[in-house]
Parts: C-alpha cells; sequence; structure tokens
C-alpha cells in the first residue's frame, strides 16, 4: 500500500465492538455492549420480504426509494404529526445511519461546525469528520436528567454553525426531550438560520406513561428540519438495514441524487417488508415495550442496589447510563475491571465523549436472565472488592 489518507488514518474506531472483541476470550462472557434488540424480526415482515423476492423484486428500484415505500412513511407522520405529509419528503436509507449522513452532506461543507450532546452516539463524529467538518459538543448534565438545554447550545454557536444533532430517545444516556426542551431549541436553530436533525430511531421505547414528542410536531418545523427514523429497533430489524430521512421536498431531492453514488437504492423486497411493519398491527411494537420495561427496571433497580453505582431511571430507548464516579477509576479502566473479574462486558461512558467520563453504557436489550445474571456477578464483586462503599 503506498498512502494511506489522513480519514482512515484517524476515523475514530468503534469503543463498543473493540471491548466486544476483548470480552471474546471468556467462554461465559455475559455481552452488554451492542444495542441491539434480542427478539427475531416477526414473521409478518419476513413472510412479505419471502414473497417479495419470490416475485422477483430484485432489481434496481429509484434511488429516492419506492412510491409505495415513501407513501407508508407520509402517512404514518401525517396520522401522528397531525399535518400533511407528502411522499416526496420521504428518503428510503440503509438504516437510520445513512440517512444521518444524506442529510450532512446535504447541508455540510469543509470548516462548518456541528452542534452535537456530549456525551453522544459515536457515528456522530466519524461521519461529521468524512465530511471535513467540525464536531462541536454541548455538555449534556446529569443534573439536567441527561436532557440537552438550548441555553448551553446557544453559548457555542458561531458564524460556522450549520447543523444541530438531537437524539430523543438518547443513546447512551436514556434520556428524552419533552416538548418544552424542544420548542427552545427550535426557535434558537432558527433564530440563527441552522438546521437540525433530530434521530428518533428509538421513538417507540419510552417508559412510564410517557409520549414521544417528534421535531416534527413543532409547527414549521418540517420546513427546513429533518427526523432521521429506523426500523431496526422498533421492529427488532437490525439486519435489514432500512431506514429514511424526512425533510423539504428540495432537500430530499439532492439527498438522492447522493444514493446514485453510493448504492443505487435500497433493495425493493426490504422497502416492501418495511411497508409491513409500518402499516401492520403494532401489537409487536407494544410487546417489545412491556419486554423492555421489565429488563428496564431489573438493570436499574439492580444497579442502585449496589455500592458505589448511581443509576437515574431510564426514560426511553433500552440504556441505562449509571454513576460510578465513587471508584475513583476511569470508566475503561472500571469496565475491563469487571469485564476481568466478572466476564460481564460493557461500554465505558468515554466512548461516548469526554461527558461520558465516570459513566458506563449497559444496554437492557438481552434477555430477562441475562441481566439478572449480570446484575448478580458485579454485585457480588463490588462487595467483595469495594466493601468501603
Amino acid at each position: 500500500m503506498y498512502h494511506w489518507s489522513k480519514l482512515s488514518k484517524n476515523y475514530p474506531a468503534s469503543s463498543i465492538r473493540k471491548m466486544a472483541k476483548l470480552a471474546a476470550q471468556f467462554d461465559d462472557t455475559l455481552m452488554l455492549t451492542m444495542g441491539e434488540p434480542n427478539f427475531e424480526t416477526p414473521e409478518s415482515i419476513k413472510k412479505t420480504a419471502q414473497d417479495a423476492i419470490a416475485a422477483n423484486h430484485t432489481h434496481y428500484g429509484p434511488n429516492v426509494g419506492e412510491l409505495a415505500f415513501q407513501q407508508a412513511v407520509a402517512k404514518k407522520y401525517t396520522d401522528q404529526i397531525g399535518i400533511p405529509f407528502d411522499p416526496n419528503e420521504v428518503m428510503a436509507t440503509f438504516g437510520g445511519t445513512e440517512a444521518i449522513l444524506h442529510v450532512m452532506m446535504a447541508i455540510l461543507n469543509p470548516g462548518d461546525e456541528v452542534v452535537i450532546a456530549d456525551p453522544s452516539y459515536p457515528n456522530y463524529l466519524g461521519q461529521i469528520m468524512l465530511l471535513g467538518a467540525k464536531v462541536v459538543p454541548v455538555p449534556v448534565y446529569e443534573a439536567n436528567s441527561f436532557k440537552m438545554q438550548a441555553s448551553d447550545i446557544a453559548q457555542v454557536l458561531t458564524d460556522k454553525t450549520r447543523l444541530i444533532i438531537l437524539n430523543t430517545p438518547n443513546n447512551p444516556m436514556g434520556s428524552i426531550l419533552d416538548q418544552c426542551d424542544m420548542e427552545a431549541i427550535v426557535a434558537l436553530a432558527d433564530r440563527h438560520q441552522i438546521a437540525i436533525l433530530s434521530d428518533e430511531v428509538y421513538e417507540s421505547l419510552i417508559y412510564d406513561g410517557k409520549k414521544h414528542f417528534s421535531l416534527f410536531q413543532i409547527p414549521g418545523a418540517k420546513e427546513n428540519h429533518f427526523v432521521v427514523n429506523s426500523l431496526s429497533k422498533t421492529y427488532a430489524m437490525t439486519g435489514w438495514r432500512i431506514g429514511y430521512v424526512v425533510g423539504n421536498t428540495e432537500a430530499i431531492d439532492r439527498m438522492a441524487e447522493f444514493r446514485e453514488g453510493i448504492g443505487f437504492c435500497v433493495p425493493p423486497f426490504i422497502q416492501e417488508a418495511a411497508i409491513t411493519a409500518i402499516t401492520g398491527p403494532q401489537d409487536d411494537v407494544r410487546y417489545f415495550l412491556e419486554q423492555y420495561d421489565r429488563r428496564r427496571h431489573i438493570i436499574v433497580d439492580g444497579l442502585n442496589q449496589i455500592p458505589g453505582f448511581h443509576c437515574l431511571s431510564t426514560e426511553g430507548a433500552f440504556y441505562a447510563f449509571p454513576n460510578i464516579k465513587a471508584f475513583g477509576k476511569s470508566s475503561y479502566d472500571f469496565a475491563m475491571e469487571i469485564l476481568t473479574e466478572t466476564h460481564v462486558a460493557l461500554t465505558p461512558g468515554s466512548a461516548f465523549g469526554k461527558m461520558g467520563e465516570g459513566y458506563l453504557r449497559i444496554p437492557f436489550a438481552e434477555s430477562e436472565e441475562v441481566l439478572q445474571e449480570a446484575v448478580d456477578r458485579i454485585k457480588a464483586y463490588i462487595i467483595k472488592a469495594y466493601p468501603h462503599l
């Protein structure tokens, strides 16, 4: 190899996958690193894909997505928000991650600034770097229930700020933005003519009777801002790689042009399966939520009974983000200690940004039995190794 690009030498590696590799050395490791449902894709969705393949729906399709898929997503948002959405405001993507990249490609030039929460989903960093833009982190505090605040965003805005990324429900912190949070951020962005990308892939996973508040519920927001969504978490379809972006038609047209050079189209038979998911009965979605809620209590309540751990109750998504500062160690060192001593693999909070130091991210997407065993192992070790806490 003659030369390596600067990007290839500096692209941020996934600490989540790094921990998973380290954990593979033990035969009895409990893997609590990846944010992936342990449920299988519902049978009706799989059957639709199988039927579509049998019907030879396996050729190229439109860059922007199949019209029927666009119509299904547009109807979902029309029903959910209460204002009309047009199919031309929707583009099918390879999961939510590609949707995020397309929005960035449509907006950003090298040197532009993107505001993200700290801690935050790590893949935002790599995508921003890919386009030569600059990451501007905004600290998010446990004292504010890990909710991004408009007042904190205002302090970092410059004439180079082009995009604010929101994530609600949030990975890794399990927090949600309510209506007043969202309205304050949108008002700030509109005053400065800054676009917002709202990553809402966990919209179906909200607990304690609370409801998801979408960016698009704010009047006029869909004219200048974007919502990214995915079927991965809601319908246990992580490997299907199907998501979408919703925004104004001009932006969608531009993003569809990028698709020509990135992957042509999302496979038609996968889009057909996604239509079944979106338009069909939502019984499985409700069942998943009930199960995650049970698992949430196993992890959050269980951790709070372990000396040295302090964990806020997860409001949305399927992550706990416990404070482990009482142990006086870096989150990486503590995660490695837990892995070595208990064979429970967790992700250090520092993997998600500077403000993640002193925390761990623990997904509760595994079975109740696995989660209870993980809590029991950690508790037994901590009581023995840290008797002073």
